[in-house]
């Protein structure tokens, strides 16, 4: 347990110190969103009721963005190797790693979400239920990113094919967060199926994750 909250402390500090990971995809987060009625025009109610679907888009964007630097640095400098000869089972040891991942780039995301939700007119009735929405769902991205990092790890341009294994596995937790958020702006009391299956995903992720991720680390160092 010690050994992995330091993995856990020393994650959350290279991200906070080094290269400023979790400034850059909040900034990006925000620049996706701001960018949007340019494009679209002075129509609020259009923007009110594509706001759910964008700021999900934008949170997979975001998230994808950081995920690079979820298992490429330490590949490069010998810590992933420790972490596969270590007496840590791999697989909470990489579960503290995107655990660290999520607090420091899902999370501010999901803090941020309601007042990019007024930028896009949504209702402030419907601002907290999306942001919950974005806190279930976000790691699911994370965990399911953690897979597609380490499968392209070990690969000499992994990060040019990281998005395109990611994103596929990504399209189920991407349909039904925006469901649920859809619901929550519709009016419903609750948020129906489509958040029970979001929860569902993202359970399913957090435990799966880890485990195909150690897998593919160890099939790619052998």
């Amino acid at each position: 347990m010690n050994a992995l909250l330091a993995l856990l402390r020393r994650d959350l500090l290279l991200a906070t110190r080094a290269g400023g990971g979790t400034l850059i995809a909040a900034l990006f987060f925000v620049t996706v969103i701001a960018i949007v009625p340019f494009a679209l025009g002075p129509d609020l109610a259009l923007l009110r009721r594509i706001a759910p679907a964008l700021l999900w888009l934008g949170a997979l964007l975001s998230t994808l963005l950081a995920l690079d630097r979820l298992l490429t640095a330490d590949y490069e400098d010998g810590t992933l190797d420790l972490i596969v000869m270590g007496r840590v089972p791999m697989e909470l040891a990489l579960a503290a790693k995107a655990a660290a991942h999520w607090l420091t780039t899902g999370l501010p995301l999901v803090v941020i979400s309601p007042l990019l939700g007024l930028l896009l007119n949504l209702e402030p009735s419907v601002l907290g239920p999306t942001a919950l929405t974005l806190a279930i769902g976000t790691p699911a991205l994370t965990f399911t990113g953690l897979i597609g990092a380490a499968l392209t790890v070990t690969l000499r341009r992994g990060a040019l094919l990281l998005p395109a294994v990611v994103l596929p596995l990504a399209v189920p937790v991407l349909i039904f967060g925006v469901a649920a958020a859809n619901a929550a702006a519709d009016g419903y009391a609750w948020f129906g199926p489509a958040f029970t299956i979001l929860c569902a995903l993202t359970l399913a992720s957090v435990v799966i994750g880890p485990f195909a991720a150690a897998a593919a680390i160890r099939h790619g160092v052998e």
